[in-house]
């Protein structure tokens, strides 16, 4: 069920310790019962960062003030409520936010990424932390790339954004972080998955401690007092009823000892999802628990600093801790880039809403529609929110029994699902999937660009080339200085008449499975055949003909609009050996119905002009016109 708010605009009160001063600090916070959990800057100056309590019947609890150990320059991501056992004396609040680490101090000033936990009971100590935390503490969130037997590993450590993705036992729920490097060379982002059994592992494991300021930060071993820091005051683990009870060594220890010894890694060891070297960071995150067929998935939502959103679902290989990322969406979200802000799923409405300082826009959690017509290819899209019904690749609802539903998440694999609808490139028929050939017309030296697109990301795109009427003739291009395979298709560069030919943009994808996607009739036009239309149209123009200007008129069309004219021109489009043979037998039909003259008696022969005279005054002609035309209206000589 959708959540709904609304503003009361006859109710107003303070907004201290509920809202920073400054609307750009970074705050998190949550509402429990009542209760609001925030950690933000408390002063107007933004130096004195707290998590506070406030609201409800009980007291203000916070931490405690100019003491770097609890909280070194903070930043807030995010908080959350969670269960700690079926005994609500138990339940913990856990913030997320990035830091100045004092245990990084020796290899400069570094930010590390930190979950802190407090508990929601907690009243403060009796004689010592009055008002103050005293379940306070917090450990090192890990995202990092193994580097492999002695070499150093890669560190996200800047934490951008959290998601909790509940579970049907509410105490485990599982969180899915955004996490980017701080170094200014390298450059990349990471999404890492935690479970609450990694996080409590490191709140039961040993603490940090450091003797002096020229000591390094190593394991506690001496004791630890009763009841152990961080345990909320319950009848489950433990008699006592208030933390105003807690012996005055525990509220010591807690002060001196806020940190962990131990960080929480990853449940996989490492990032489910890393970018590096491309052009965007990662910003925001937002996960959806999808039924399928054959399982339940998690399909994440990935906002970026540039405006688009990345659809990606975790996908087993062997196991199900063995996960693999499949990107199925690339969606550029707002018209102009910017950072996303904010997302939010809504399970009732099935869209996604995404934000950022300009406004919010919604998405659609599922567009199977641009997955194409094909039960291969929607089958291919292994999207967990879509299916093959038989006719279209539509939204996929689990409590559908239909048999013609065709839906492999896992593996993808169009031969069993569409088995009778299956083509590829050595059927009798390797060009089924086309619905058409297009004629393409290039001039010699100048570049071309084959567009052909995927609808799946998965797929490997390669072309092929046929210049003859042999199919076995045809052979791959193999990108060079002058052939490229782009995203958005294949580029040619320098063209020479030797690259005519038939083009065929190919996918291939799941090991075996390949179609044609499209074709492409290639015609390259060496520059005396440019030169002599043009030199034919700018005749034509003289004359006040059909097409062209008259002689003299104003406005000259620009060389590219005649060289774009010739490309389209309607005689090109079957081919130069047919223009060719037009062209012949047009001159002959009009040599045959040429109007003879008949000249009144007496008429003198200087009447009759001879043919070459009439060339001449065109020639003259036509240089009479280019002195008229500017020098950036004229085709270029190595077109």
């Amino acid at each position: 069920q959708d959540r709904e708010f609304h503003m009361d605009i006859n109710h107003g009160e303070g907004g201290k310790w509920k809202s920073p001063f400054d609307p750009t600090i970074p705050i998190a916070s949550i509402l429990v019962e009542g209760e609001l959990f925030s950690g933000m800057a408390t002063d107007f100056m933004s130096r004195d960062f707290a998590i506070i309590r406030s609201l409800g019947s009980r007291h203000s609890v916070r931490t405690e003030q100019d003491n770097s150990r609890w909280l070194n320059e903070p930043k807030f991501v995010s908080a959350f409520w969670v269960p700690e056992s079926d005994n609500a004396d138990d339940d913990k609040v856990y913030f997320f936010l990035r830091e100045t680490a004092l245990e990084g101090e020796f290899a400069g000033k570094a930010t590390y990424s930190r979950i802190a936990q407090l508990c929601r009971n907690d009243m403060g100590g009796q004689r010592s932390l009055v008002n103050k935390w005293t379940t306070f503490l917090k450990a090192r969130i890990v995202c990092s790339v193994p580097g492999g037997g002695e070499g150093v590993d890669t560190q996200f450590n800047e934490l951008q954004d959290i998601f909790m993705m509940p579970t049907r036992d509410p105490k485990n729920p599982i969180f899915y972080g955004v996490f980017t490097t701080s170094s200014p060379i390298f450059q990349g982002s990471a999404i890492c998955q935690y479970t609450m059994a990694d996080i409590r592992r490191s709140f039961l494991g040993p603490f940090a401690h450091k003797e002096g300021p020229n000591y390094q930060w190593v394991q506690y071993q001496g004791k630890v007092p009763y009841p152990r820091p961080g345990t909320c005051p319950s009848k489950t683990f433990g008699g006592f009823a208030s933390t105003h009870e807690y012996p005055d060594e525990v509220l010591s220890f807690v002060r001196s000892h806020p940190l962990m010894f131990s960080p929480v890694h990853p449940s996989s060891g490492q990032p489910i999802v890393v970018r590096t070297n491309v052009p965007y960071r990662l910003t925001r995150i937002a996960v959806d628990h999808v039924e399928a067929d054959d399982g339940a998935y998690d399909v994440m939502f990935i906002g970026t600093d540039v405006g688009t959103v990345l659809k990606v679902v975790l996908v087993p290989k062997q196991t199900w801790q063995d996960l693999e990322e499949v990107t199925l969406e690339e969606v550029q979200v707002f018209k102009e880039p910017m950072p996303i802000l904010s997302m939010a799923i809504s399970p009732k409405r099935q869209q996604l809403y995404v934000g950022s300082e300009t406004g919010v826009t919604q998405l659609a959690l599922q567009r199977c529609g641009i997955y194409g017509k094909a039960c291969a290819e929607c089958c291919l899209s292994r999207d967990p929110y879509c299916a093959w019904d038989g006719h279209s690749c539509s939204r996929y609802f689990p409590s559908n029994k239909r048999r013609s539903r065709r839906q492999d998440i896992r593996n993808g694999d169009p031969m069993t699902q569409c088995s009778d609808q299956f083509h590829n490139c050595f059927a009798d028929n390797p060009d089924a999937a086309v619905s058409g050939e297009r004629a393409v017309y290039g001039v010699q030296n100048s570049s071309m660009l084959l567009e052909c697109a995927p609808r799946s990301r998965q797929a490997r795109v390669f072309w092929l080339l046929q210049k003859g009427q042999n199919i076995e003739d045809r052979q791959e291009v193999i990108p060079s200085d002058r052939a490229s395979v782009t995203e958005q298709g294949l580029l040619l560069r320098a063209l020479q008449p030797g690259d005519s030919g038939l083009y065929l943009c190919k996918a291939e994808e799941h090991g075996s499975f390949v179609q044609t996607l499209a074709r492409f009739s290639l015609y390259v036009l060496d520059a005396s055949q440019l030169e002599g239309v043009l030199l034919l149209q700018d005749v034509s123009r003289a004359k006040g003909g059909p097409g062209g200007d008259a002689a003299g008129a104003p406005g000259h069309r620009s060389w590219y609009r005649d060289v774009m004219q010739l490309l389209n021109h309607a005689e090109l489009r079957p081919g130069l050996r047919e223009l060719c043979e037009r062209s012949w037998w047009r001159r002959q039909q009009q040599q045959q119905h040429r109007p003879r003259v008949v000249l009144p008696p007496g008429t003198p022969r200087a009447h009759l002009q001879p043919r070459h005279v009439k060339s001449k005054q065109l020639r003259e002609l036509h240089r009479a016109r280019n002195r008229r035309t500017q020098e950036n209206e004229r085709s270029p000589r190595s077109v």
